[in-house]
């Protein structure tokens, strides 16, 4: 009872601040303080000590530093014509597919997380071009938007996803393992979101307009020129970490000079251009590693107050079996999404939840990918669901259309949860077979 009061105490403070406006990181700062002050007791000199440390600590974090570089790569990105030659690249090559042009949502996607690393990123810079050409050619705005919000949350689970490193750094797991675990699982979900689409456009051909462009060999390989740079730019990151030659540290670096000089070679490169994407990178990487390194004191003081290890005791009290374990834990990861980012709820989550996986025989790098899988649908879930705030700034439609329309792929992804809970292989064959 006394950790129930302690934990009930703790979540009040935090909703309170929250609920005040207060920024995320000043929050979790201001919560781990009162915690451990007016909960545990503990003089300001002895709070302030272990602040100072997680602080230190994290700032010095070599980890830590392929956040700002593979955010500044998305930025080049971004602001190059980069994103516009994924739309011309994909849309012959899909025309031919029930569906047709809605599938270079779920592609574009995929790609663009690739070299992205970010969710809102993905959702922005894909439905900026997508949406607007999807509608001018007559395609289902509701289905257009929902594979858009599903899709682009794909920015967090195919390497390299920042969520991820977030998560190897806390929970002290290889990232390179991490990033080759999200692959497949990533191609999964996209899978099922375009045999969605093909369904749909199956039973519902109004959904998708009548005519097909006549194509010629010679579009398809302007095609394929319009996707190089993005191709190349794959190679480059992905390739470096899965055959060794580079960290994730390291290779969220080379990315960062691949973008300059591809944008350089496309005669892009200008002062205004690196001004404009390094603020970009710089705002981005202060919201998330300020969030990341609060949260890490908070954490520390919910250690503190033992609530993961009471909360965790009482769930093994429950003697539930692992996949009973597995439905409470994604109601309660369900639970936060409606309320809380993707970094957040990792950060905040797993000094309970790693344990009581761990103690369940699940492998930790699965683990990663299911929670990041849970993050996931934060991100299409009302209120806080970022890729709808994305998605309604884009298309000037109310949250609630956007919500409605990703409801369906919400469910595709809560699908793609329950098929990795009953084929792990899914997530485990890449890392073991590229690393052992």
């Amino acid at each position: 009872m006394d950790t129930l009061l302690t934990a009930a105490a703790t979540l009040a403070f935090l909703l309170l601040f929250l609920g005040l406006g207060v920024w995320v990181f000043i929050s979790l700062a201001l919560v781990a303080t009162a915690s451990l002050f007016f909960l545990h007791g503990m003089d300001l000199s002895r709070i302030g000590s272990i602040a100072s440390g997680i602080i230190y600590r994290y700032s010095t974090s070599w980890e830590l530093s392929a956040i700002p570089m593979f955010i500044w790569m998305g930025e080049i990105i971004f602001r190059t014509d980069i994103s516009t030659r994924l739309f011309r690249g994909l849309s012959p090559f899909v025309d031919y597919i029930p569906g047709r042009l809605l599938h270079t949502n779920v592609l574009g996607c995929t790609l663009f997380a690739a070299v992205s690393g970010s969710s809102p990123a993905t959702t922005a810079t894909v439905g900026r071009i997508t949406t607007r050409e999807l509608g001018a050619r007559g395609y289902d705005d509701r289905l257009s938007l929902g594979s858009l919000a599903g899709a682009g949350s794909l920015g967090l689970l195919i390497p390299p996803s920042i969520v991820m490193i977030v998560y190897g750094i806390l929970a002290e797991q290889s990232i390179s393992r991490l990033f080759a675990a999200g692959v497949l699982p990533g191609l999964m979900i996209s899978g099922l979101y375009s045999s969605y689409i093909m369904i749909r456009a199956k039973l519902n051909p109004a959904l998708v307009p009548a005519g097909r462009e006549s194509r010629s060999a010679m579009d398809f390989l302007r095609a394929l020129w319009d996707l190089a740079p993005l191709a190349v730019l794959m190679t480059i990151v992905l390739g470096s970490i899965y055959t060794g030659i580079a960290t994730p540290s390291e290779a969220a670096a080379v990315g960062v000079i691949a973008a300059i000089v591809i944008a350089l070679v496309t005669r892009q490169l200008t002062l205004t251009l690196l001004r404009d994407t390094l603020m970009g990178a710089l705002r981005t990487s202060t919201m998330v590693c300020s969030i990341l390194i609060t949260a890490a004191f908070m954490s520390t003081a919910i250690g503190y107050l033992h609530i993961p290890a009471d909360v965790a005791d009482g769930i093994a009290s429950l003697n539930l079996p692992p996949w009973g374990l597995l439905v409470v834990l994604s109601l309660f990861y369900l639970g936060l999404g409606f309320f809380l980012d993707g970094t957040s709820i990792v950060v905040m989550s797993l000094p309970i939840s790693l344990p009581l996986a761990l103690q369940a025989g699940f492998d930790p790098i699965w683990f990663g990918v299911y929670l990041v899988l849970m993050v996931e649908m934060a991100q299409v879930t009302p209120p806080v669901g970022f890729n709808l705030f994305v998605l309604q700034g884009i298309s000037g439609r109310p949250i609630s259309y956007v919500a409605r329309a990703a409801l369906p792929f919400f469910v595709l992804m809560l699908v793609g949860v329950a098929l990795l809970a009953v084929f792990p292989g899914i997530a485990l064959w890449l890392p073991n077979f590229l690393y052992g």
